[in-house]
């Protein structure tokens, strides 16, 4: 492919795509800058989006904008260029997340095979069939993760019940809490812009065996508005992980966690991200088994499955540049 011109309708569709990325309660916690002389995206962290007190280290922050830089990766290859990250590039500006040069014509690659997969991906909140993932997929997808320096582990159906257990008692947990229920309350109604957030209508059923609690609806949600259905009962459940717990390493699960979900929705497996039990220290340790507790850090827990289309989260139409861009 020859390299395109970065033209405006260029630098449009590489932000589209960046903010196409699934990111926690759909805060898109992000903004951009282009420095025109290096051809380098900034992304930086929109820290008044924030969750203080879902996520108070900033952990599922960093995860989300990881997501967007894997998707803009994507999306510059798509165009020619050869996309060259760097994760906090500069330790004097904590919001700088991480860069992306434009630079040379981009070789021969997969990832470009993924930019429709871009548009097509959104987390489902519905049921899944009982139809069982290829063996070679999941292969495929704990191949792209470690390619991004992170771990998913496709788990046996014990360690699945236990996982969903402590995904039960964190919703319960967070139901609990007034400071994370009203928190969660504001970002799953119409916020000030109504491409934030999720509305009702992409919240999806419940599931009335209480197998599969996707976020603690009961806190904020209207009866008539979600009908209860029965979900999968054998679900496929992964755990995504990485060997350190730093800012780098939420970031880079976060472009593992974007590969593994664009990977995904190429094979028509759909995904939904079970965040609930990572919001609490002692549930988050407790994802791991014994022996890969010591040695990993959850960072995701993902269900895959086959499953119908359904709607896809608002993104904001405001991912525009911040001062000082080209």
């Amino acid at each position: 492919m020859r390299t395109a011109a970065l033209d405006g309708t260029t630098l449009e569709r590489l932000l589209s795509a960046a903010v196409a990325a699934p990111s926690i309660h759909n805060t898109q916690p992000w903004r951009f800058r282009l420095d025109s002389e290096t051809l380098t995206l900034e992304i930086r962290a929109a820290t008044h989006r924030g969750l203080r007190h879902t996520d108070p280290t900033g952990r599922a922050l960093h995860l989300s904008v990881g997501c967007a830089v894997l998707n803009l990766r994507v999306a510059v290859e798509h165009f020619g260029w050869e996309p060259v990250p760097r994760l906090l590039p500069r330790p004097d500006e904590p919001d700088l997340l991480a860069t992306v040069r434009l630079g040379g014509t981009a070789r021969a690659s997969s990832r470009t095979s993924l930019y429709d997969a871009v548009w097509r991906r959104h987390s489902s909140r519905f049921p899944f069939s009982e139809r069982p993932l290829p063996t070679a997929l999941l292969t495929e997808l704990a191949e792209a993760a470690h390619a991004e320096g992170a771990r998913l582990r496709h788990l046996p159906q014990g360690q699945t019940d236990r996982v969903l257990r402590l995904t039960g008692n964190a919703e319960h947990r967070n139901a609990g809490d007034p400071d994370r229920a009203a928190e969660s309350r504001h970002w799953m109604v119409k916020t000030g812009d109504s491409a934030l957030g999720m509305p009702p209508e992409v919240l999806g059923p419940q599931d009335f065996r209480d197998r599969i609690p996707m976020r603690d609806f009961d806190a904020h949600r209207h009866g008539e508005t979600l009908t209860a259905r029965p979900f999968e009962r054998r679900s496929s459940i992964a755990v995504l992980s990485t060997t350190h717990d730093r800012r780098t390493d939420w970031l880079r699960a976060g472009q593992a966690l974007e590969r593994v979900l664009l990977i995904a929705t190429t094979h028509g497996v759909r995904a939904s991200l079970l965040h609930q039990a990572l919001e609490w220290p002692d549930l988050r340790e407790q994802l791991m088994t014994p022996a890969d507790a010591r040695l990993s850090h959850a960072q995701m827990v993902i269900r895959l499955g086959y499953g119908p289309e359904e709607p896809a989260s608002p993104r904001s139409t405001k991912a525009q540049l911040s001062p000082g861009n080209a």
